[in-house]
């Protein structure tokens, strides 16, 4: 089969395409015949091993598939060939014809509901939803802040958000973004390039605050951000596309407020009942139309270190899928 391949840690403009066996499943596995697979933040900082997962090289990037499968190894029961279905693979694997996922990672997918609009959406609307509501808690009517609102992740908690009834507020780096974001359902958008995201932040809530942070960025705007929380507000840490950043502990005091991590990959493995509960509603969301993720382009496996790129440098909107 085709593959894109890591040989060595770099760039993605160091990715390679080659032939390599097929895989075949082992014992509680499926193997999958890959149409689509979404480009990750995660698989930018594996290029790179900076990410908490280190991947024996080489290996093929790619933490999440969609596609029908082929083949099943021994002891797998609640999967046939022929199936419609999307699963995380771990980490890596995605961006190649074929892929073997474990039975218990598998997700059949409801009638209507396509493989580039279900791939990704366990990734970042599973963390969403997680996040939202196991770990912030967060009601209708309350008001929820997003930064980097235009991205995958940030994009699905602009959409999640409105969903659960929430009061939506997007911040993102350019209009391009935040008019998308607009598109999506956010109530009001800053454009923390050109104006204080703090300042902005409290005019839009009347100098009360914001309910829930959800920060995918870090870097400098966490702490913008965190000084424009409520009392007993909640600040989300997802991730750091700005950098990992230096929080003073006193405006937690101050706002009597909480800094709760979201980490869906590991709550994933830890409870597989609430993995499942999340992906099952996700799903029935996109199946009856209430969610429709947004993908703003889809690359072949030739185009792999393109849509990486893109998404290093912060070019990208909203999702990006490869089909191979």
């Amino acid at each position: 089969m085709r593959a894109v391949l890591c040989k060595q840690f770099g760039p993605p403009e160091d990715l390679v395409i080659d032939e390599v066996a097929d895989p075949t499943p082992g014992p509680g596995e499926v193997l999958i015949e890959v149409k689509a697979a979404p480009v990750t933040f995660p698989d930018t900082l594996m290029l790179e091993d900076k990410y908490q997962f280190k991947a024996d090289l080489p290996y093929i990037p790619g933490g999440e598939v969609a596609g029908t499968v082929t083949a099943i190894g021994a002891d797998v029961t609640g999967i046939e060939v022929g199936e419609r279905v999307v699963s995380g693979l771990g980490a890596v694997g995605g961006y190649a014809e074929f892929a073997v996922a474990k039975e218990n990672a598998v997700r059949k997918l409801p009638d209507g509901v396509g493989f580039a609009e279900s791939t990704g959406l366990l990734y970042a609307h599973g963390t969403t939803y997680y996040g939202l509501k196991e770990r912030a808690d967060l009601q209708p009517g309350e008001s929820l802040l997003v930064l980097g609102a235009g991205g995958h992740v940030g994009l699905s908690a602009v959409e999640i958000g409105k969903l659960m009834g929430a009061r939506v507020i997007a911040a993102a780096s350019s209009e391009e973004k935040l008019d998308l974001c607009r598109k999506r359902g956010a109530d009001e958008t800053i454009n923390y390039s050109e104006e204080s995201l703090k300042d902005r932040a409290k005019e839009l809530t009347n100098g009360e605050g914001v309910n829930v942070i959800y920060d995918v960025v870090g870097g400098d705007y966490a702490e913008q951000a965190l000084r424009a929380i409520a009392w007993e507000g909640r600040f989300l840490v997802i991730g750091f596309t700005a950098g990992i950043p230096a929080i003073p502990l006193n405006l937690t005091l101050l706002k009597s407020c909480q800094i709760v991590g979201v980490f869906y990959g590991a709550m994933t493995s830890r409870d597989p009942k609430l993995a499942n509960e999340i992906a099952e509603d996700l799903l029935g969301w996109v199946a009856n139309g209430d969610l429709k993720p947004h993908i703003s382009a889809t690359y072949g496996l030739d185009g792999a270190a393109g849509a990486l790129r893109n998404l290093m440098d912060r070019k990208s909107v909203g999702k990006i899928v490869i089909e191979p």
